[in-house]
């Protein structure tokens, strides 16, 4: 049944030779080959150049210190408890005599661990924190895993290392220049 009499009909002309042997198609594929070779390659060669990032990109965490190099992670949880992968877990410890000069606050975190298998790199936890202790590089991507028990970083892999910003205020504790 039709909804109306407006019917276009289509006629269908017949192929020629050239067309039935398929040589215009098989040019034309050819010619978007031949055009493909001569565009910029989108491959890089990743050990020699690296892809530009995005600045939104999120990398592997840090722990960072302060001015002084001390620690500035307090153990407070904040970051644990806004992961939504579940993938940070710390234990507290109290500040000791003679250690002012390592961590900023009396408590701080004893054992800080992310599992990097459940993370993902959603950002909460450098928004949670208060102290401005946990970073996601922008330069950094998380490394493959080859073995199950490289998979959760400690803070022997998280914790800023103490550069030369940091040298001074460790001078005063210490008394030794790097």
């Amino acid at each position: 049944m039709r909804l109306t009499n407006r019917a276009k009909h289509m006629e269908q002309k017949p192929m020629t030779l050239m067309e039935r042997m398929y040589i215009p198609a098989i040019a034309q594929g050819l010619g978007i080959t031949i055009k493909h070779f001569f565009r910029k390659k989108a491959t890089i060669q990743y050990p020699e150049q690296k892809r530009e990032l995005s600045v939104t990109f999120r990398g592997l965490h840090v722990l960072k210190r302060d001015e002084e190099g001390r620690e500035r992670c307090t153990a407070c949880g904040l970051c644990a408890l806004a992961c939504p992968a579940e993938a940070i877990s710390m234990e507290a410890a109290e500040r000791k005599k003679g250690e002012e000069h390592l961590y900023r606050e009396e408590k701080y975190a004893a054992v800080y661990e992310i599992n990097m298998l459940r993370c993902i790199f959603c950002g909460l936890c450098e928004e949670a924190c208060p102290k401005a202790a946990i970073f996601l590089q922008n330069d950094t991507m998380a490394p493959a895993f080859y073995e199950r028990n490289e998979v959760i970083y400690g803070k022997d892999r998280l914790v800023e290392p103490i550069d030369k910003r940091a040298n001074t205020g460790i001078q005063k504790y210490t008394g030794v220049k790097s």
